[in-house]
């Protein structure tokens, strides 16, 4: 009996030096990611000023996830507060009090919307910019356009935490969480896509959808968010997801919706925001996931 008991003390001594160790590790690993600058010559984009861009970058605002992290005032909104992931608020964009952007000029917002690098030169963490980078000059000028003319909101920020959950993820996969590391920034060369209902112009809209439901769109484990989120649908025609049983009207609805033809709610991970495309997104989207080869759920 002494020598289990001996046995057992090693054993718990072993598991406690591996977590030390392991989490001195991860911490140091995260660190490092976190701290990572980004140093590349910022293509210029032009910044229109006339009415259509303005409602053009006000769509995309309201439709790509920007409301999702910085609120409908786009001062600031929760994106995550618990505790395996941490807390984050997404930082006001306004020129309010409190303002992320008040020093902003043009070359900065590229900079932090097509390269997901800050003021600093640090990478944003979470911010969507590998989805981001795709956006044709037009559109991510009109972007631009828009938010620098959204009316001043005084909010502070409240500052960031970083969970467990996040230090790993940050410590293994870095890019997962700074969009900034898996972009090739230097290699950037966005083009523009004639708006029709096309599986072309699907293609560039759905880049908006690749963090949730991965590069093949097959869905699965949404790999930078909490461990209790839901698995992100399957947009391919395979017999496993829904698209495969819909027409083209059920998927527009249910998009509009976030109603299922069942009756079923979509989760309140799928960003409502995207209730806000028009007919010809919703097609496009639609033809462009119909043309995919069907792939099981979550085979990335």
């Amino acid at each position: 009996m002494r020598s289990f008991f001996k046995f057992l003390g090693y054993f718990l001594l072993l598991l406690l030096v591996v977590a030390v160790v392991g989490g001195a590790w991860v911490t140091y690993r995260s660190s490092v990611a976190l701290n990572r600058t980004f140093n590349f010559k910022v293509r210029s984009v032009a910044i229109p000023h006339d009415a259509a861009s303005l409602e053009r970058g006000s769509h995309i605002a309201h439709t790509r996830g920007c409301i999702d992290c910085h609120g409908v005032d786009f001062a600031g909104a929760k994106v995550i507060d618990d505790v395996p992931m941490g807390r984050l608020y997404g930082p006001n964009i306004t020129r309010g009090k409190g303002s992320s952007v008040i020093a902003f000029q043009d070359e900065d917002w590229i900079r932090a919307i097509r390269h997901g690098v800050g003021f600093d030169g640090h990478g944003l963490f979470i911010m969507p910019a590998k989805e981001y980078s795709h956006f044709s000059d037009d559109d991510l000028g009109a972007l631009i356009a828009f938010i620098k003319q959204v009316p001043p909101v005084d909010r502070e920020r409240i500052p960031t935490r970083y969970g467990p959950i996040s230090r790993v993820l940050l410590a293994l996969s870095p890019a997962k969480m700074i969009g900034a590391a898996g972009i090739d920034h230097a290699a950037l060369a966005p083009v523009a896509v004639a708006k029709g209902p096309t599986k072309e112009y699907g293609r560039y809209v759905a880049e908006g959808c690749v963090g949730c439901h991965g590069p093949n769109f097959s869905g699965g484990k949404i790999e930078a968010g909490p461990p209790d989120w839901p698995k992100a649908a399957n947009l391919s025609p395979s017999p496993d997801g829904h698209l495969s049983k819909w027409t083209e009207a059920d998927f527009i609805a249910t998009i509009r919706t976030a109603k299922r033809p069942d009756g079923t709610t979509l989760n309140p991970v799928m960003p409502r925001g995207f209730s806000g495309l028009d007919d010809v997104e919703l097609k496009a989207l639609w033809a462009f996931f119909q043309s995919l080869p069907p792939v099981p759920q979550g085979v990335r």
